[in-house]
C-alpha cells in the first residue's frame, strides 16, 4: 500500500498492518494461517473443562497440524455459553473437521486472522 495513503488514512494504515499475517506452527518456522472460531455450546460451564480436555486430545490424536493458541469464553445475555478460539491450522476445513469430531457445540463462524494489533502499534 502506498505510504502516502497510509499516512493520510488511519484505516488504510490499520488495514496494511493487519494484512501481514505471520504465524509459526510448533516453532518450526513454517507459516500457517490462523483462525478465530466462534462457537456456541450445548453444555453448561461445569462441563467446559471436559470439553476442552477432549478438544486437546482430538487435536493431538487426529489433527496434529493444528495448534490451539487460546480461547475467550463468554456467557451471552440469554445465558448461552460461547467461545472465541484462536487456532493455527492448515485450512478452515481442518478446523471444521476438528469441531465436528469434538461435538457439544455449533461453529457459528470461522474467521481467518489477517494479523494482530495491540495498542502499542499506535503510539500517541
Amino acid at each position: 500500500m502506498n505510504q502516502a495513503v497510509t499516512e493520510l488514512c488511519p484505516v488504510a494504515s490499520l488495514y496494511a498492518l493487519v494484512r501481514n499475517p505471520v504465524s509459526f506452527a510448533h516453532g518450526k518456522g513454517a507459516t500457517m494461517p490462523r483462525y478465530v472460531i466462534e462457537r456456541t455450546y450445548d453444555v453448561d460451564e461445569d462441563e467446559m473443562p471436559n470439553v476442552a480436555t477432549r478438544s486437546k486430545r482430538i487435536a493431538i490424536d487426529h489433527f496434529p497440524a493444528i495448534v490451539w493458541e487460546h480461547s475467550h469464553v463468554v456467557v451471552d445475555s440469554d445465558g448461552t455459553l460461547k467461545s472465541f478460539c484462536v487456532y493455527d491450522a492448515p485450512d478452515e476445513e481442518t478446523v471444521r473437521q476438528h469441531a465436528k469430531m469434538l461435538g457439544n457445540h455449533v461453529v457459528d463462524h470461522v474467521y481467518e486472522i489477517g494479523g494482530d494489533v495491540t495498542p502499542d502499534d499506535f503510539p500517541l
